[in-house]
């Protein structure tokens, strides 16, 4: 049996090749867009790749579907009430596709989407029960999917209830589950694990969510902490129901003055470089989100705007074709190109650069403490900032800096701080890029630190 987990580290989606080695023949579920591993591994293994299976309509990343269909001549199979505008061939729940001695079954279990539905797999070789479960959007290790991008959240939170219940936590406790998404992905809760793989019986011994019998409580506990909305997700959900789309990503190497150009021009220009790098020298204006960290595609996608250009600076050449791939990935097929020979080359040709300052925690409270003009940003998620903060801070989520917030005077130093110093650095490029005068990046921890370490310092 060919059974391979593939991971978009970025995004936290996991993927699958499945089939029978023997029978030369396999499926992919849910692809990634960057298809070149399936088709390595694939041929590695001496199976035709002849199918592919979609759990749903994907919100967070653009499906390689399409490429796959075009590679390989796969069918692509996804549930009716997908209403899908590409060739396919359409399933219902307990729909059976064999591939040699793997069958695999549909369960469909909506919630999630109406049409979200998991895959069990039987080895006909070995027994006639399911050994495993592609859970797709439905149950994570350690969480459950987010109810809310498709319907109403508590529609969407009774529907997961049920098909839980009565689909998933029905099958043989020693079922393993293997999920469409690990921890960090914007489709699931706070408790998804980065945890490759559980088993039904554990998930349901071990998940206060699941062990919740009562319908009404479970759909309160399931919407209470929602975090905001996947950015660009109809988007992502229009582009995968719609026509196969079977283009290239270009990435296109500019020279300092084209990037200078356009910059004048209104194109959002993207540093991927680390966050040291960045602070310690770049382009005045561009935003930094470093691809050395995962989620580089989900912060680019709340900040970009589709009716401009992205431009993107890198350490290389090689570094700045990745951004624009994981940019992709999530929808953004507006790239003007990227600087080519990075940050190097717009220093050789003499481009002006801008700095920012950084500080620890420690060093900001010193600060702070001799000088009463310092103002803090807290840019957390606003679950975070209940849960405590700063007194006399000011709080904006980092994705929703498009000016410099109320209560911050652009004229006074402003610090930038969140719980590691991640978020914080991209906060800090914007509030620079929106007129700020003086801004410091608070890294190495953040607003939890401070507190524990300065409980006198909680705000009301």
């Amino acid at each position: 049996m060919v059974f391979r987990q593939i991971v978009h580290d970025d995004l936290g989606c996991a993927s699958y090749l499945i089939g029978d080695e023997h029978a030369g023949v396999a499926a992919v579920v849910d692809p990634k867009l960057q298809i070149d591993e399936y088709l390595t591994l694939a041929r590695y293994l001496g199976v035709s790749i002849d199918h592919v299976l979609e759990s749903h309509n994907h919100a967070d990343h653009v499906s390689g579907h399409g490429r796959l269909a075009v590679a390989t001549g796969a069918t692509i199979h996804v549930h009716r009430e997908a209403e899908v505008d590409y060739e396919h061939e359409p399933f219902d729940d307990g729909w059976e596709l064999e591939l040699g001695s793997l069958r695999v079954r549909a369960v469909h279990t909506p919630g999630h989407r109406p049409e979200h539905t998991a895959f069990a797999l039987v080895d006909m070789a070995r027994g006639p029960e399911p050994w495993a479960v592609l859970t797709g959007d439905s149950l994570f290790v350690g969480d459950i999917a987010r109810p809310d991008l498709a319907v109403d959240k508590r529609e969407g939170a009774q529907a997961i209830f049920r098909s839980v219940h009565e689909k998933l936590l029905a099958l043989p406790a020693e079922t393993e589950v293997w999920p469409a998404h690990l921890g960090g992905s914007l489709c699931g809760g706070p408790g998804m694990d980065m945890k490759v793989s559980s088993t039904v019986g554990y998930e349901a011994a071990h998940s206060a969510l699941l062990q919740e019998r009562d319908e009404d409580r479970f759909v309160e506990r399931a919407i209470s902490a929602l975090a905001p909305q996947p950015p660009n997700f109809q988007v992502i959900v229009e582009i995968n129901r719609g026509p196969l789309d079977r283009r290239a990503t270009e990435a296109v190497p500019l020279t300092p003055r084209q990037v200078a150009q356009g910059v004048d021009d209104g194109a959002l220009l993207v540093d991927v470089r680390t966050a040291e790098q960045f602070d310690d020298a770049h382009i005045r204006g561009s935003v930094a989100i470093t691809i050395l960290q995962a989620g580089f595609g989900s912060k680019l996608a709340w900040l970009a705007d589709r009716d401009r250009d992205i431009i993107v600076v890198g350490r290389d050449d090689d570094d700045a074709r990745r951004a624009i791939q994981l940019g992709a990935a999530v929808g953004l097929r507006n790239f003007g190109g990227f600087l080519a020979g990075g940050m190097t080359s717009w220093r050789q040709d003499k481009g002006p650069t801008a700095r920012i300052e950084r500080l620890s925690v420690d060093e900001l409270r010193e600060r702070r403490s001799a000088d009463a003009s310092v103002q803090v940003l807290d840019v957390r998620e606003r679950t975070e900032w209940d849960a405590g903060h700063v007194s006399g801070s000011v709080h904006r989520p980092y994705h929703d800096l498009h000016a410099v917030p109320d209560g911050i005077d652009p004229a006074r130093p402003v610090a930038a701080v969140c719980s590691s110093g991640h978020r914080a650095a991209t906060a800090a490029s914007l509030l620079e890029r929106h007129g700020a005068r003086e801004v410091i990046h608070v890294v190495d921890g953040g607003i939890p630190a401070w507190l524990r370490a300065h409980p006198e310092d909680q705000g009301g």
